[in-house]
């Protein structure tokens, strides 16, 4: 059997993971007690030397992987493989892409293309990545996602490594999102901060958001008017400060001017005459996240058809959707802002007081005249 023995160079991207991690990345057909039983048996090795399952690995040790007995059978079923692409699904998969580097891949995602598979969706973004692994190990990891009708800006990890550091820009807040939506109505505020708390509605089945000010988890939105068509309807901007699920559409809707489209949340109300398409008018237009090289990611994706036309039927123009600050840039602009003017009043102060002991000494002096 010693003729069938695998061996494997750990990669520099599964430096330091748990030797049992390694087989869920790489050969997630081969469930842990095989595993246990290999090292029982002296038969798993890390560089000649008998290893356990969770002995950490270094980038350049050699995985000695022993022969699949048979009879032997693991406690858990195998996963069922994936179906291999079609040639149209891989070119349908990379002409999505708007950015690829070594740690990233990033596409502009259609609507009506889930991000993931679940109940009766069996076609999907995450069934599709395949097709972008390109000169990578492994096929992309998705780091983030957007709702089915959503279109735009979504990160691909290309790396187990760069998924980490791309996940903790997320959670951390310091990858901003810019989305474009057209919205029904004209709020009276030009531009400003929706500050409602979410959480799930009851009766859903946790798949709709509502305003909750007792039980909600922190929810906050900015947003700016751009163009408006009268009173009936007009072109947001919107960065959203903290991630919510479905923050967006919750709270807009919530504030009294639906999404076009999004009948999920703005019911009938959420759609227009006048040929403007019933698909749902939320485009996630920009991401800017930090890159693990150290550098800026800052990609824009394109509006998809309908939501273009519908800008023209309303008509908006494009080139009105020039970038504001970004919500971290414009907090540092306002500390930037209230330092300087905190300067000049404590000046304004000081300036006061000296003239207030200019005039008791003058006015001393007029006494010792008098």
């Amino acid at each position: 059997m010693s003729e069938n023995v695998r061996s494997f160079i750990v990669d520099e991207d599964d430096d330091g993971i748990r030797l049992d991690r390694w087989f869920q990345r790489h050969l997630p057909d081969t469930g842990y007690t095989r595993i246990a039983r290999w090292a029982r048996t002296g038969q798993l090795r890390l560089d000649g030397r008998r290893a356990l399952p969770g002995a950490r690995v270094m980038a350049g040790q050699s995985i000695r992987v022993p022969p699949i007995e048979p009879d032997q059978s693991d406690d858990r079923p195998s996963k069922p493989k994936r179906a291999e692409l079609t040639a149209a699904e891989n070119e349908f998969a990379q002409s999505l892409v708007i950015h690829r580097d070594r740690d990233a891949i990033i596409v502009n995602k259609p609507p009506g293309l889930a991000t993931q598979g679940g109940t009766k969706t069996h076609y999907h973004l995450d069934g599709l990545l395949d097709a972008l692994q390109f000169d990578a190990v492994s096929r992309p990891k998705l780091v983030h996602r957007l709702d089915k009708d959503t279109s735009g800006v979504l990160l691909l990890a290309r790396s187990a490594n760069a998924a980490g550091y791309f996940s903790k820009s997320f959670s951390g807040r310091t990858a901003h999102k810019v989305y474009w939506a057209l919205v029904v109505g004209v709020p009276s505020i030009e531009e400003g901060l929706i500050d409602l708390p979410l959480a799930r509605q009851p009766g859903s089945g946790g798949e709709k958001m509502h305003v909750d000010e007792e039980n909600g988890a922190t929810a906050k939105t900015l947003y700016r008017i751009v163009e408006r068509a009268g009173n009936a309807a007009c072109w947001l901007e919107l960065q959203p400060l903290t991630g919510r699920t479905h923050q967006l559409r919750a709270h807009l809707s919530a504030i009294g001017f639906p999404i076009v489209g999004d009948g999920k949340y703005g019911g009938k109300e959420a759609f227009l005459t006048g040929g403007i398409s019933r698909k749902m008018h939320l485009h996630a237009r920009r991401l800017v996240i930090p890159h693990p090289n150290g550098s800026s990611l800052d990609v824009h994706a394109d509006l998809p058809e309908h939501f273009i036309e519908s800008m023209g039927l309303l008509g908006f123009d494009l080139e009105n959707g020039f970038d504001r600050p970004l919500a971290g840039e414009k907090i540092a602009l306002d500390k930037e802002s209230e330092k300087i003017a905190a300067g000049r009043r404590a000046r304004d102060r000081r300036r006061a007081r000296r003239g207030e002991r200019r005039n008791r000494s003058s006015q001393k002096e007029h006494d010792k005249k008098r």
